[in-house]
């Protein structure tokens, strides 16, 4: 398809088990691209999104999975990312490359924990989306309080386009409140839409609730605002164009309704991704920097300029490397070359595919504003593509650090050389995923976004690798700061016959905010020469090598600011390596005198589960040093608790819970910031750290 206005790419993002994935199934289903619906969980095959015999057994969405669907007569290209934190990247990974996005809540949940992170990602790409409150047939169900916490929560402003027909085991359809018209799903699946007027007992709600969405929509549209002041009707045209220009600004988000799993409300759905969110033309236009002159360009959905395309993730599989691409800028075309930005490097474009889930089908080019596939291509995620008259680079995602490491390693050697190739294939594939040798210990260790994260990795070295792996016990990553400033004045001299090393640095070091984005803030105050410009970078890199290990327990270091004031040089015996151990040396003993705290990572836990264990499960928080932050009674009789709790005290919380709760609660836990730790808990880490280094 060559048309760009009749394609949308969209993700579909929300909390674990919001029935993301079955919505996902649905809009295969009615879109003719399946012929069989099956469901996440169960004795099937599993729903067809969830291609990893994983995320089947688990009933969750483990990668970003990908299709094209078409719907009357538009390509919509779809990714369907996890809900579980600990894949948090997935989904940042995802909205980089959309141009818009549905939002998926739960009637009875609302907004959780996953919805404010997808939420943020969104807001940091500024994604433009609509929200589907799904699971109307649920006990409990309330769409209201799903659009009083998108208001309350998430800060947007929520217009809903619809209002449900009955609601929990009585739901069966919608009221359109621009046609003003009733909507059921009939047939064995739903496959059939039939339209209907609105049921007499809801006529005066919808009409109140049209009143309150047209009010929302005058502040987006002079027109609008003058019929509805002189009390004349509103065309649906005007309406409908309000409602797109509203969403596209991100002044609004419309709100649609339905349960996917009884297969009511997906295909108005459908139609509003057409009518409301934007094509590759309409999007915001992605800004690249050219490498030439390192100045910003904007790159256009035109499929006869030069290529500029970005691999957002890549896969390793048994035929070669799988890269998912969206294309920005140009055409990428089987059998042409192209240039990794990055890299330098020539690569000549091989097979290109269109993914199904798991499925391929090739194609031989894909124009600007396409999501697809290349085939056998080595290169990073993140990594831009060009064509070779141009050197553009997009910026690449947003990666979050890990905060959870284990030690690992193989039974004998054979599996030691099966583990080591699968771990570098998941650290290429995922950014969040790291693999490094402790330096004492030898050791291999694994880091990442959570436990279910590393399980996820270790599981698939067993199947896919067959390595029989051992696993140490979790640690966690603890960080070092300091907590006032601190003056440094150091001299590095030494004199071994010829020319000798000389450098001077004064200076002083001071703690950055804790909400501050940089770990490490260098601020150059010379004047004058007293250090030639040419050291200066060497002083930089001085202060920035002390920042990997802390004094306290050799802990990476953050939240340090560095001003670089005076200093001294040497005609002869100055020079680039004499600054920077000046540099080091300044930079560790400042270090020391300007109070070093260890940090803890505090994580954002929240439990939803039955209300008769409330008071337990907030017992068992607070044991483990928990902070509550609210609880909130939902109408199916559940709570779900809110709490800040240090990663430290979280390990083996699933089986506590799960004995404390009869196996009925569940829990949610993603990285919150880092707090300095009690002084008994850092002596503590302090004096097994020591032991440790003393063993080795």
């Amino acid at each position: 398809m060559n048309d760009i206005a009749k394609m949308r790419n969209i993700g579909i993002s929300a909390h674990i088990d919001s029935g993301k994935t079955t919505l996902t199934e649905r809009i295969l289903y009615y879109a003719g691209r399946i012929h069989k619906i099956e469901e996440v969980r169960g004795g099937g095959s599993g729903a067809t999104m969830d291609h990893m015999e994983l995320e089947k057994e688990r009933g969750i969405t483990i990668t970003s999975a990908s299709t094209t669907v078409y719907w009357e007569d538009n390509m919509i290209n779809i990714i369907d990312t996890p809900g579980h934190v600990d894949f948090t990247v997935e989904v940042e990974r995802s909205l980089r490359v959309l141009d818009g996005a549905i939002l998926v809540l739960c009637s009875v949940g609302g907004v959780q924990s996953q919805s404010i992170t997808v939420d943020r990602q969104m807001k940091r790409y500024r994604v433009p989306r609509l929200v589907f409150i799904n699971k109307m047939d649920r006990t409990g169900a309330d769409y209201q309080k799903g659009i009083r916490e998108l208001k309350d929560k998430l800060n947007l402003n929520p217009v809903p386009m619809q209002i449900p027909i009955g609601a929990e085991d009585k739901f069966n359809g919608v009221v359109d409140l621009i046609k003003m018209k009733a909507y059921y799903n009939v047939g064995d699946n739903g496959e059939t839409v039939r339209e209907d007027e609105i049921p007499a007992n809801l006529v005066s709600e919808a009409q109140a609730r049209r009143e309150e969405m047209l009010e929302a929509l005058s502040d987006y549209n002079d027109q609008l605002m003058e019929l509805l002041l002189e009390g004349e009707e509103v065309p649906e045209d005007l309406i409908h164009e309000t409602v797109k220009t509203a969403t596209l600004s991100l002044g609004i988000v419309p709100v649609f309704m339905g349960s996917a799993f009884k297969n009511k409300g997906v295909q108005k759905l459908l139609d509003a991704v057409l009518r409301y969110l934007p094509s590759p033309l309409e999007a915001e236009k992605q800004v690249a920097t050219d490498l030439e002159n390192n100045q910003d360009v904007t790159l256009e959905p035109d499929p006869s300029l030069p290529l500029c395309c970005l691999a957002f993730k890549i896969t390793d599989e048994q035929f070669g490397q799988l890269t998912y691409t969206r294309v920005y800028q140009g055409t990428l075309t089987k059998g042409t070359q192209i240039v990794n930005a990055r890299t330098g490097k020539k690569i000549r474009v091989g097979r290109l595919v269109r993914m199904h889930a798991n499925d391929r089908e090739n194609i031989d080019s894909a124009g600007a504003g396409d999501i697809i596939a290349m085939v056998g291509v080595d290169c990073s995620s993140g990594d831009t593509f060009c064509s070779e008259d141009i050197h553009f680079t997009c910026e690449s995602i947003y990666v979050p650090e890990p905060v959870i490491s284990l030690a690992v390693k193989g039974k004998d050697n054979e599996s030691n050389t099966r583990m080591s190739k699968g771990l570098n294939r998941f650290m290429k594939e995922d950014p969040t995923f790291k693999v490094k040798i402790d330096e004492e210990s030898l050791e291999t260790i694994i880091s990442g976004m959570g436990e279910l994260h590393l399980d996820v990795y270790i599981e698939r070295l067993r199947r896919e690798y067959k390595a029989e792996v051992e696993v140490g016990q979790p640690q966690v990553n603890y960080r070092e700061t300091i907590t006032r400033k601190s003056n440094y004045d150091y001299t590095h001299k030494k004199q071994t016959g010829g020319s000798g090393q000389y450098g001077c640095v004064v200076g002083t070091i001071f703690p950055l905010d804790s909400d501050s984005s940089d770990n490490f803030q260098f601020v150059n105050n010379i004047k004058g020469g007293a250090i030639p410009g040419e050291y200066i970078p060497a002083c930089e890199k001085g202060f920035r090598d002390v920042m990997d290990k802390g004094p306290l327990a050799g802990f990476p270091v953050i939240r340090v600011g560095v001003t670089l004031d005076d200093g001294k040089y040497h005609d002869v015996d100055s020079s680039e390596m004499a600054f920077r151990i000046a540099s080091r040396a300044a930079m560790r003993g400042a270090i020391r005198s300007a109070g070093p705290v260890l940090l803890e990572p505090i994580m954002k836990v929240v439990v939803e589960s039955p209300s008769e264990y409330q008071g337990s499960v907030v017992g068992s928080l607070s044991s483990r040093r928990g902070i509550i932050s609210g609880i909130d009674s939902l109408p199916d009789g559940t709570c779900l608790i809110n709490a800040s709790v240090p990663l430290g005290e979280m390990f083996g919380y699933s089986t506590n819970l799960r004995s404390l709760t009869s196996g009925k609660a569940s829990f949610t836990m993603e990285f919150e910031k880092y707090e300095p730790a009690p002084s008994n808990i850092a002596e503590k880490v302090m004096a097994e750290r020591r032991d440790k280094l003393n063993e080795d």
